[in-house]
């Protein structure tokens, strides 16, 4: 049986830190031809929520709505008919680190807000209700190997259905008793939007494969920025957005994703006539 996917296409691409806050920005850098940020970019405010609800919305939500509206803008879609996969490792570690800290002092002053934030699927609850769309929604995590199973799954629905797929990545860092367990650090999200056909706004086509492979052979990735984010939850997303910078100028990439212990994602990148 084949582990090959038919070839899809990449419409449109996001991602932001605060060292490269934005695809132009990190695409330059990926390339050699732009520096980071200095002094850092502050966290975003998606414009997708009213003013009231930006203030309220936790990191994990700010930027993954930030980079969900880029990557949807970029491919000329329609937020409200893409269906979406948003993956994180470890979802909001600062609300949970509250929440846990709040139910042992005073359990009756949880915060409510807090409270649905701090559920995993939150992000996706949050651009579905913002965009009006009503489409299938997944939020997913694999641990360290979360962006790797999200483009799976993302491939996999955009294959099933013969559409495009919305998917978007976010991991925030641990903070207080939870960082002494947990080594997620920094703010990274990246979102691609996949699509089964060639387009106008397609800028690389991707062939995808399961292989037999150890993590050993990850691809690793090679920026400053990106190795100094190799401790972020969602750091296996590094070396792709690096390959699709350097595709985007003629140059073919091949990737290793690991999804479990022996079997790894195998992504091919070209660019499109």
């Amino acid at each position: 049986m084949s582990r090959r996917l038919p070839r899809l296409y990449v419409e449109g691409i996001a991602f932001w830190t605060p060292a490269l806050p934005g695809w132009e920005r990190a695409r330059d850098a990926f390339r050699g031809t732009a520096g980071a940020e200095d002094p850092p970019a502050r966290r975003p405010s998606p414009q997708l929520l009213p003013a009231a609800e930006r203030r309220r919305a936790s990191d994990i939500i700010a930027l993954s709505l930030e980079v969900a509206a880029a990557a949807v803008g970029a491919s000329g879609r329609e937020p409200a008919t893409l269906p979406s996969i948003f993956v994180s490792a470890h979802g909001d570690l600062a609300i949970s680190d509250w929440m846990c800290s709040q139910l042992a002092a005073d359990p009756a002053l949880v915060s409510p807000t807090k409270f649905h934030n701090s559920v995993h699927n939150a992000p996706v609850g949050y651009w579905t209700i913002a965009t009006g769309c009503m489409q299938a929604s997944t939020a997913l995590t694999a641990f360290e190997r979360s962006f790797a199973a999200g483009m799976l799954e993302a491939a996999v629905q955009c294959v099933a259905d013969v559409g495009p797929v919305l998917l978007v990545g976010c991991d925030v860092p641990a903070c207080g008793p939870l960082a002494t367990i947990n080594r997620s650090r920094g703010h990274l999200a990246a979102a691609l939007v996949l699509a089964p056909q060639l387009t106008p706004r397609s800028s690389c086509g991707l062939d995808m494969q399961l292989v037999d492979a150890t993590a050993d052979g990850a691809t690793a990735a090679r920026h400053p920025v990106s190795t100094s984010l190799a401790g972020n939850g969602l750091a296996d997303a590094l070396p792709l957005f690096e390959a699709l910078a350097a595709v985007e100028i003629g140059s073919p990439g091949r990737i290793l994703l690991p999804l479990v212990d022996a079997m790894s994602l195998e992504l091919t990148l070209e660019a499109v006539p």
